[in-house]
């Protein structure tokens, strides 16, 4: 058969096939994976993360825990930040929430150790809000409001949330309040788009699709995280551009 049959051929197949409406459009590309969060757990031994081969196995970013409640920061900060910064990571940070204790005297220990968290490479700061300090949801909500409230007054960011969809709903009672906070949700169910929580948020922006990933570069099981928009949109958000000019 010759390629003007073959090419003739090809073009009634697709008209009948679209005409038979069996011709389905090819599934939405996923978010991309674009980085890793770590803490001290990712570094057995005292071991270090190889930040480069992180960026060269195509990772666009790297959240790192800072601080937890009024006392605690986590000893490979400073290190793994350097490093993040280095490799021409985008870094973010996220401070642990102990609801038992102060908000604003952990919003402020949280911006001194992170140095404002708004320079160039710099995704703004997160709130890990997983525990209840044993406050009700009414209480607790009081309690993320003075937090990024003080935090947001250094700043000048709008304060991202990460939580878990059972959390808030239970915990937070599914408050609406903070909808118009960036979304970073923990949700490991194995689909196409996690799992949402209530709290008025149409969409998300980052989502931990998995708690036990492996990545070139960090030598245990790692939390990965995806983008909801492009690469470009990500380092506009993350201050990329102002490094590089462009």
């Amino acid at each position: 058969m010759n390629r003007e049959s073959i090419r003739n051929r090809a073009l009634v197949t697709l008209a009948a096939a679209i005409a038979a409406g069996t011709l389905t459009a090819a599934p939405a590309t996923a978010a991309p994976q674009v980085g890793p969060d770590v803490s001290s757990h990712q570094h057995p031994g005292s071991s270090f993360i190889n930040w480069f081969a992180v960026r060269a196995a195509g990772q666009q970013l790297a959240m790192v825990k800072a601080t937890e409640s009024t006392w605690y920061v986590n000893p490979y900060f400073v290190p793994d930040s350097v490093s993040i910064r280095a490799a021409g990571l985008i870094r973010g940070t996220y401070h642990y929430a102990d609801p038992s204790r102060s908000a604003a005297a952990q919003a402020l220990f949280y911006a001194t150790t992170v140095l404002g968290q708004n320079g160039i490479l710099d995704l703004p700061p997160v709130l890990d809000l997983e525990a209840t300090g044993g406050l009700g949801p009414r209480a607790l909500a009081a309690w993320v409001r003075e937090f990024c409230g003080t935090l947001e007054a250094i700043t000048h960011r709008k304060t991202i949330i990460y939580t878990y969809p059972q959390f808030w709903n239970n915990a937070m009672g599914g408050t609406r309040e903070f909808g118009d906070h960036p979304l970073w949700i923990a949700s490991y169910n194995g689909k196409a788009a996690p799992v949402m929580p209530k709290g008025g948020w149409r969409t998300w922006t980052f989502w931990q699709f998995t708690d036990s990933g492996r990545l070139a570069g960090v030598p245990t099981r790692v939390d990965l995280n995806r983008y909801n928009g492009s690469i470009a949109g990500l380092r506009r958000y993350g201050n990329a551009l102002n490094a590089f000019g462009s």
